[in-house]
């Protein structure tokens, strides 16, 4: 067994259910554009997706063409990627995300998302990202410097309502900018996604009402300072 698994929860069916519906599609939506926006190179890059098992954006990437290889702690960890696209349109490894088995500067653009905030070691995982990464690091972690500073009231109503979530760590930006400064990374973008937890966004059940609730506090400035989910890029240094 690995070190670490927290990929094993994130690639299943269940997992997958936190996502569905209009308000699960919503979500995604404004997760893959983000990231898309982050990849500047054309299509036929390399891209390695860490525990992407979940299937959240290497669909998306698929389709637009670019060369995907993603890991999993488990062989279970492609079922999910199996069901979503089409056989060989993307390349799966078993393996220990923090001894990745592939060469230094291996992948135009390494991703995790869902991983960061579940993963002890979440130092050597960036390490790791960075070293096989020829171009940058993307992925996303929960801002403290949000609603998540009233974390351990709003945990009890998101597993009450969510049923199947998760603890997670928190990270500041400064914490963040350290570790990828320390890899010979450039000091992140941070591109916040929401401005209101998303549990409450799944309780209100109307995309249309989430839609214009974020747009405002985006014009309010709110989502760029206090959003959370946050989705990183950084550089690697010449």
């Amino acid at each position: 067994m690995y070190l670490e698994t927290a990929d094993i929860d994130s690639s299943t069916e269940d997992y997958a259910t936190r996502f569905s519906g209009p308000v699960g599609e919503y979500f995604l939506g404004v997760q893959t554009h983000l990231t898309l926006t982050c990849i500047t190179s054309g299509p036929g890059s390399s891209i390695l997706d860490v525990g992407g098992g979940h299937a959240q954006l290497a669909a998306p990437l698929v389709k637009h063409n670019f060369r995907v290889t993603v890991t999993g702690s488990d062989e279970s960890c492609r079922n999910l990627l199996d069901q979503r696209l089409e056989p060989n349109s993307f390349s799966f490894d078993v393996c220990d995300m923090l001894a990745l088995p592939y060469d230094n500067n291996s992948f135009d653009y390494v991703l995790a998302f869902r991983l960061l905030p579940h993963v002890d070691r979440w130092q050597q995982l960036l390490a790791e990202m960075c070293r096989v990464a020829r171009t940058a690091v993307i992925f996303d972690y929960p801002d403290i410097r949000s609603s998540n500073v009233l974390y351990d009231m709003l945990f009890t109503f998101k597993k009450k309502y969510e049923k199947n979530t998760r603890t997670f760590k928190m990270f500041r930006r400064s914490e963040i900018t350290k570790e990828l400064v320390i890899n010979n990374f450039s000091p992140p973008q941070f591109n916040p996604q929401f401005f209101l937890p998303m549990v409450i966004h799944r309780s209100l059940k109307r995309v249309a009402i989430s839609k214009t609730l974020e747009a405002l506090c985006k014009v309010l400035l709110l989502t760029r300072y206090f959003g959370s989910p946050i989705i990183v890029k950084s550089t690697k240094k010449l």
